[in-house]
C-alpha cells in the first residue's frame, strides 16, 4: 500500500513547525517517530494533506530532572521526541522513575523503539498503549505549545477517547513532566507493570500500573491503579485504588480491591479476547501487581 498524495515539509524550528500547523490546521499531522503514523497513511486510515518532520529540529528530545513550572516544585521533564530506546536504557529513568523503566521494555518490539517518540505515543492516544495509562498513574503533566502560547495539562485530562487529546488543532505536546516521589524516612512509594499479550510485542490484552505508597508503619497512604485496553481511553480504578487507603494491606485486601477493579474497567473485547475474559485479566493482574509491590514491604 502507498499513501495518499500530501506534501512534506522539514521543520527547521519549533517555531516554524508552529506556524506551519497554525497555517495548516487539521490538514496537517505532525511526524516524529512514524511508527503509528506511517503504517495509518500506508493503509489511507490517515490522509493529511501535510506532514510536518520535527526530526530536524534541534533540541526536542532528552531528559532532565530540573524545577517544573507547576504545582509541584521538582520533576522529571523529557522532552516529547524522546526515542522509546532512550528512555529504556537511561540510567535516571531507571532511578528516578522506575515504573517508566520496568514498562519500556514490554512497548512493541526493538526496531520500533529505536524510532518511536513519547510525546509521539501520547499524542497518539492509543488506549491499548502502555505509556498513556502510566502517565496517569505517574500523574504527569504534558506541555502543549502552539504560536497562541503555551500551557500545561495533567495527563488524567489529555485522553477524550479513542485517538482524541485535549491537544488544540495547532498545538504540539513538547514535553512531559513527571512528578519526582523519593523514599524518605516515613514513607515508600514502590510500583509494578504487567500486561499479558498473545505474543511478546503484540498489543495487550489488558495491561496495568500500580503504585502503592507506604508510611514508616507499612500503611498504604496512597495507590494509583492504571489500564491498558480497558476502555476508550486508559483507565484509572480510582474505587480499587482508594479501597487500599489507610489500610496495611492484607491479601484479603488485594482480593477485594481486584474485584472493584474488575467493574471498574470497560474493556472493548476483539478477536482475541472477549469483554469477560478482559475483565478476568483485569483482575489477575491487579492482584499480581500489588502482590508484587507488597513484597517490598518494610
Amino acid at each position: 500500500m502507498k499513501p495518499a498524495a500530501f506534501k512534506y515539509i522539514a521543520a527547521e524550528s519549533l517555531a516554524q513547525a508552529l506556524a506551519l500547523k497554525a497555517e495548516y490546521g487539521d490538514e496537517a499531522k505532525w511526524l516524529a517517530g512514524g511508527q503509528s503514523l506511517v503504517p495509518a497513511m500506508n493503509l489511507r486510515v490517515a490522509q493529511p494533506a501535510v506532514l510536518i518532520d520535527l526530526n530536524p529540529i534541534e533540541g526536542m528530545a532528552g531528559l532532565t530532572v530540573k524545577e517544573k513550572p507547576t504545582s509541584e516544585p521538582h520533576a522529571l521533564v523529557i522532552k516529547a521526541m524522546t526515542r522509546y530506546r532512550t528512555l529504556e536504557r537511561s540510567a535516571e529513568i531507571a532511578t528516578h522513575c522506575p515504573l517508566l523503566h520496568e514498562t519500556m521494555p514490554h512497548v512493541a518490539h526493538p526496531q520500533i523503539r529505536n524510532r518511536g517518540t513519547l510525546g509521539g505515543n501520547l499524542a497518539h492516544a492509543d488506549p491499548a498503549s502502555e505509556l498513556p495509562a502510566v502517565m496517569m498513574v505517574l500523574n504527569a503533566k504534558f506541555k502543549a505549545q502552539s504560536v497562541r502560547g503555551e500551557r500545561w495539562i495533567a495527563a488524567r485530562d489529555f485522553f477524550y477517547t479513542l485517538f482524541t487529546t485535549a491537544l488544540a488543532a495547532d498545538e504540539l505536546l513538547t514535553e512531559i513532566a513527571i512528578p519526582l516521589q523519593p523514599d524518605t524516612p516515613t514513607a515508600r512509594t514502590r510500583t509494578c507493570f504487567m500486561e499479558i499479550a498473545r505474543r511478546r510485542g503484540d498489543y495487550a490484552m489488558m495491561g496495568v500500573a500500580a503504585s502503592v505508597t507506604l508510611d514508616a508503619n507499612g500503611v498504604c497512604t496512597d495507590a494509583q491503579l492504571g489500564y491498558l485496553n480497558a476502555g476508550d481511553t486508559p483507565i484509572l480504578a480510582t474505587q480499587a485504588a482508594q479501597s487500599l487507603v489507610g489500610q496495611s494491606i492484607s491479601a484479603a485486601q488485594i482480593q477485594a480491591a481486584a474485584a472493584i477493579a474488575r467493574d471498574e474497567v470497560q474493556p472493548p473485547g476483539n478477536v482475541h479476547a472477549t469483554v469477560a475474559f478482559q475483565r478476568h485479566l483485569a483482575t489477575v493482574l491487579t492482584k499480581r501487581t500489588l502482590t508484587t509491590i507488597l513484597d517490598f514491604r518494610f
